[in-house]
């Protein structure tokens, strides 16, 4: 793990009305504690350094944006195709290197939030409450992977496309899933979103983080 800098230890990300610091983590001297900080507060190699739910959301709302502005020319091809460049850029960079999103992606950023909170739950310092709220935060973060890669494969289709026929439907698909990475979406129809499989998206991640860290008193 790279050192904090004194720079490091000032940041304050608040998440779901929690404030997160590595002031705190490094004090406590807890590994699951460190884990947890990783992904809300400060990560190497994210924009600006950043943890990486934030990045994740930050990038998902790009990519949000973007695939509702090609949908909003079904019939032209060179915008859905324009649009859907910069959905790719936004969930994975190594895919699309040039684009409107901060060149990490959600699909790194969500596959980093699901390994440091597993990290969290397996360190030997772990409370209770860390490992029981890694399951919902791994379920959802997972949930995301999942999503930012069908919206891959779609995007993918799209630019092949030779007709604006051909992209559209494919566009709008992409579109609803880039909704789903931050709001989740209601699988078994209950009216409820939660954490579990299928449904939780960034803000069930946001949610279960915050809880954890109220449990640990980091609060």
């Amino acid at each position: 793990m790279r050192p904090l800098t004194g720079a490091t230890l000032a940041i304050t990300v608040l998440m779901g009305g929690y404030a997160f610091t590595s002031n705190q983590t490094r004090a406590a001297g807890n590994m699951s504690h460190a884990h947890m900080g990783h992904i809300t507060t400060a990560w190497k190699g994210t924009p600006e350094g950043k943890g990486l739910l934030p990045t994740a959301m930050a990038e998902a709302k790009i990519a949000a944006q973007h695939a509702g502005f090609a949908a909003k020319k079904p019939d032209n091809l060179a915008w859905m195709q324009l649009h859907t460049h910069h959905v790719l850029h936004a969930i994975d960079a190594s895919k699309e290197s040039k684009g409107p999103g901060l060149g990490y992606g959600v699909l790194k950023a969500a596959n980093g939030v699901s390994k440091h909170v597993n990290l969290a739950a397996k360190s030997s310092d772990a409370s209770g409450n860390v490992r029981a709220h890694a399951v919902h935060v791994t379920a959802s973060a997972e949930n995301t992977v999942t999503r930012a890669k069908q919206i891959v494969t779609l995007g993918e289709q799209v630019i092949a496309a030779s007709t604006a026929a051909q992209a559209s439907e494919l566009v709008q698909q992409m579109a609803a899933l880039s909704n789903q990475l931050v709001a989740g979406f209601d699988d078994n129809g209950d009216g409820n979103i939660t954490w579990q499989k299928g449904e939780g998206g960034l803000n069930a991640v946001t949610k279960h983080m915050g809880l954890m860290a109220k449990g640990e008193g980091m609060n």
